[in-house]
């Protein structure tokens, strides 16, 4: 999905493209096609789990391009097991560190400069998830992460408002299964297809651009959120668990592996 994000912004007239990932040669590959292409791109050597690799990494941004105008958040990882069989430090740890303190540490390394630049409109996408929004069994780490994501995302969204910095927007992409091979092994909810990362970026650049606060996509992510509202608990477990499917889409999950 990151290259996907990189090319829609390039096609829609970027000046210049960081790409940031921790496969420095895959990313440096993207780079050149863009810059072949007309869109000067680099690429950046990262891993956004080390707050120190992130401020290197901003500080080669800025020589490159200056600070950016639009920041994606898009970089995840997630563990698919019960709570108690997670490592406390390559599953607990790291996902925390991916997933919810890296794009905190991203956008406060640039956050400042974007506030100071009044001149043109600014955007800040952070990828959530749907299960930011449901709890769900065998993604008890994933889900706190994202949890934590959305409410963050939405509290810096609710700040830059209050402190009139309304040249900055902010969007919370919270999406269900997509077809990536993260979630490899899942199966759907029901009435909740899995997307194509085409369908998903499309929604969340369009959402993005917009300002849109939340983008939820399909729409059974808001149907669920609704009806979790009004249900009592243990109505909504019964309806998650044997009328929608949720509670068991996770029960075939392989993903990527640990490579």
């Amino acid at each position: 999905m990151g290259v996907l994000y990189a090319q829609r912004a390039a096609a829609e007239g970027a000046a210049a493209i960081a790409l940031w990932d921790l496969d420095e040669a895959t990313a440096a590959d993207l780079a050149n096609q863009l810059t072949a292409n007309g869109t000067q791109a680099m690429a950046i050597g990262v891993d956004v789990s080390n707050r120190e690799n992130i401020a290197q990494a901003a500080a080669r941004t800025r020589e490159f391009m200056g600070d950016p105008d639009i920041i994606i958040n898009n970089a995840g990882i997630v563990r698919g097991t019960t709570f108690w069989e997670h490592d406390p430090v390559r599953d607990i740890e790291a996902t925390m560190r991916v997933n919810t303190l890296g794009p905190m540490w991203i956008v406060r390394e640039f956050l400042p400069a974007m506030i100071a630049d009044t001149a043109r409109p600014k955007r800040i996408m952070n990828v959530a998830s749907a299960a930011g929004t449901l709890a769900n069994p065998h993604m008890s780490v994933y889900a706190a992460s994202k949890w934590a994501l959305l409410g963050w995302s939405e509290s810096l969204r609710l700040e830059l408002e209050k402190e009139k910095h309304r040249h900055i927007l902010v969007t919370t992409f919270c999406p269900s299964y997509i077809d990536t091979g993260m979630f490899e092994g899942v199966r759907a909810p029901l009435l909740t297809p899995i997307m194509t990362p085409q369908v998903a970026v499309d929604a969340a650049w369009r959402g993005m651009l917009r300002g849109t606060p939340v983008v939820s996509k399909p729409w059974t992510v808001k149907l669920g959120m609704a009806v979790r509202g009004v249900l009592p608990t243990r109505a909504w477990d019964f309806v998650a668990d044997r009328i929608f499917g949720v509670y068991s889409s996770m029960d075939h999950f392989t993903g990527r592996g640990r490579a």
